[in-house]
């Protein structure tokens, strides 16, 4: 699933397709383990299908651990505009509160307006904007920075 969005949407996403594709499945189950209590990654299922996913992470240190960033938002087309998203970003942020986070953030393209739709939706407002944080294809592309007190 994270390869199809990578595909898919490639300025939603700071991560590349190409150097994703070449990582063997190893890495990504030692990627998931490293998370431990710094992370969590929610799946969306239906009929046994992977149809969404979202995760969230939180700094390693004691001086960010209050502040946790929701990532890798990613929902297959037909699913879009069902609350799916919805519900897999209120679990992030559930996981955050019982983890004593207080500051959700994320960052978002400036040209994906259902996303900042979404994220509005759930509650974050945006602090600022960081220019040029994309580049794909001989394009920049600014990112609205979010953000939700828990």
């Amino acid at each position: 699933m994270r390869l199809e969005a990578l595909r898919n949407h490639p300025v939603a996403f700071s991560a590349d397709y190409a150097a994703n594709k070449k990582q063997p499945a190893t890495y990504w189950e030692s990627r998931l383990r490293e998370l431990g209590d710094d992370g969590m990654l929610y799946f969306a299922v239906y009929e046994g299908r992977l149809i969404g996913m979202c995760g969230m992470y939180r700094g390693n240190s004691p001086k960010t651990q209050h502040t946790a960033f929701i990532v890798i938002v990613y929902l297959q087309p037909a699913w879009r505009g069902q609350g799916v998203a919805d519900a897999l970003i209120e679990a992030c942020l559930a996981w955050g509160r019982a983890h004593k986070v207080s500051v959700a953030k994320l960052g978002v393209s400036t040209d994906n307006i259902a996303a900042i739709r979404c994220y509005t939706r759930c509650g974050f407002t945006v602090y600022g904007v960081e220019p040029s944080a994309l580049y794909y294809e001989d394009f920049m592309y600014d990112e609205l920075l979010m953000a939700r007190l828990l």
